[in-house]
């Protein structure tokens, strides 16, 4: 099987990468600094010499998008949205012109397009979508890909949760914090964190390829989201870390200018459950939190 993934030099491409050619697949990265030999060159902007590797494609995945964890400015939020938004227009623009275009195309999406939910469990059919800066990308993100639809093309969009692993995204902070005696709830606490292990996502990846039924949207997240606070705890007790200070709204507003992010990535409740998945069949390695943290450090 050969697969093309779009921006896959960060956390989740590389994962991807080692899971599919451990499985012996032929993995194949664009990027915009090419080092390696199964690297292509690209900007993510405009067509070059890298639509030619879409021919007979079995999937292409593109994870193209400028990282949310950065201060709101009208510069980022520009950069945020034009990143998603263009990379998967001249993706389209390359599908178009292939005389054998991939078979599966799998864009990223995010489960921040779900309200703030602290009661409701969003799924794909029931979600309840709404209307801010964060929702509104996810949306114009999704318009743009499913704006064109072609016969034997099959389109997935991946709205995907925190995605925990020790070499990347949100884990390595909250071990860090956790260990420094910082690791008591954020705010009130009472925001959900919908999360999946890297191992699980991946394997969901997977998944989707191999199950032809699955398109359209779908959550990739585990089936037991939990408390800002339960997870903080859970985090302490798997560290055997005996207290953890709780940082209120106004330290978190003052540590986000700090540190160049957004108390929104904290403080927002995503309650998500991936019903389709679970539906398919699909069976997750590491269904709770606890098992996922065993996984994580390394028992």
């Amino acid at each position: 099987m050969k697969i093309i993934i779009a921006a896959g030099t960060g956390f989740l491409g590389q994962n991807l990468e080692k899971y599919f050619t451990e499985k012996g697949e032929q993995v194949y990265i664009l990027t915009r600094n090419p080092q390696r030999k199964n690297e292509i060159y690209w900007d993510a902007k405009t067509i070059g010499e890298w639509k030619n590797s879409l021919e007979q494609t079995d999937v292409l995945i593109n994870l193209t998008g400028k990282s949310v964890d950065c201060r709101y400015h009208e510069k980022n939020k520009a950069e945020i949205y034009t990143s998603r938004i263009d990379s998967t227009k001249i993706l389209q623009k390359a599908v178009d012109n292939c005389i054998a275009p991939p078979k599966i195309w799998l864009n990223a999406s995010s489960a921040t397009i779900y309200v703030h939910s602290e009661k409701h469990l969003n799924t794909e059919e029931n979600g309840i979508i709404g209307d801010d800066f964060s929702m509104n990308i996810c949306k114009s993100w999704e318009k743009e890909f499913f704006k064109i639809q072609h016969d034997g093309i099959r389109k997935v969009a991946l709205r995907t949760s925190i995605v925990l692993g020790n070499s990347g995204g949100a884990f390595p902070k909250l071990k860090m914090i956790t260990k420094l005696g910082l690791g008591g709830k954020q705010g009130r606490g009472n925001q959900m964190v919908s999360w999946i292990h890297i191992d699980d996502f991946c394997k969901a990846i997977d998944w989707i390829i191999q199950n032809k039924n699955i398109k359209d949207t779908i959550n990739i997240t585990a089936p037991f989201p939990l408390s800002n606070e339960i997870l903080m705890e859970k985090l302490r007790k798997g560290f055997r870390i005996p207290f953890g200070l709780d940082a209120p709204v106004w330290q978190l507003e003052i540590a986000s200018i700090i540190l160049k992010t957004e108390t929104e990535l904290l403080l927002k409740s995503r309650n998500v459950y991936p019903e389709k998945l679970l539906k398919s069949g699909f069976q997750f390695s590491y269904p709770t939190f606890e098992e996922a943290l065993f996984k994580l450090k390394g028992f």
